[in-house]
């Protein structure tokens, strides 16, 4: 397995923080800053389920959030994703993509839960 948590950010200083918050609760944790480059490191892994879970951006440039997690459910369909957006209504355009959507600032606690609620106790992604 490659990490625990594969975090998607095209903003070094969020993806920085957001890991050092991760690791610190004992996760191991891989960054990539795009869809694209998140979908190679999964690739090369080989795995039927690379990482624990996918922690991703929505907008960024190149590929965005949808197109990522369109591409990753292609590939990976039970992966468990989470989607980070400062933009509310960007949770309309995952709705047929299975993902927990949350709006940034996402406290360190709030992100902690989640996390723990789908590596932990993965029962279900809509909580």
């Amino acid at each position: 397995m490659l990490a625990d948590i594969l975090l998607v950010d095209d903003n070094c200083i969020q993806a920085t923080t957001r890991k050092a918050i991760l690791s610190r609760s004992g996760r191991n944790v891989a960054v990539a800053c795009d869809g694209p480059q998140a979908l190679a490191m999964l690739d090369q892994v080989g795995d039927p389920r690379p990482v624990g879970l996918v922690m991703t951006d929505h907008l960024m440039p190149g590929m965005n959030g949808p197109e990522f997690v369109a591409e990753l459910r292609n590939r990976f369909p039970d992966l468990p994703v989470v989607v980070l957006s400062g933009l509310a209504e960007a949770e309309d355009e995952y709705l047929l993509l299975d993902v927990l959507f949350r709006v940034k600032p996402c406290p360190p606690d709030e992100l902690l839960s989640v996390v723990r609620s789908l590596l932990d106790q993965p029962l279900s992604r809509t909580a």
